[in-house]
């Protein structure tokens, strides 16, 4: 059995149909920024202690390539590959959420 990670990262690789008003995550970039994610954890050796992968729909693709760490339930939106280094570096390793890309409802939440 593997060991317990000190933090799981989702994302959100759901592709939605065609023309669907929420968009998907697949089409924004979802699967880059999964991929993005376990290179910059192997990059850094912290693949034992920390996880990245692919979600099904968490139903919040409306804001973007949508990423959930646990274990503090901290949800992005909007996620791109260039904010993947900075998403490890701030929250991953030094336990802050990078602000700017929290969902909305994460910001009234932590207040």
């Amino acid at each position: 059995m593997p060991p317990p990670f000190e933090r799981h990262v989702f994302v959100c690789t759901n592709r939605r149909p065609d023309g669907n008003p929420k968009g998907c995550c697949a089409t924004k970039g979802g699967e880059e920024v999964r991929a993005a994610f376990k290179a910059e954890l192997d990059k850094r050796g912290l693949k034992r202690t920390m996880r990245a992968n692919a979600a099904g729909c968490v139903d919040t693709c409306a804001f973007g390539v949508s990423v959930v760490v646990y274990p503090e339930g901290t949800w992005y939106g909007g996620v791109k590959v260039e904010d993947v280094p900075t998403i490890v570096e701030e929250h991953l390793v030094q336990g802050r959420p990078v602000e700017r890309l929290l969902m909305p409802f994460n910001k009234k939440a932590e207040r």
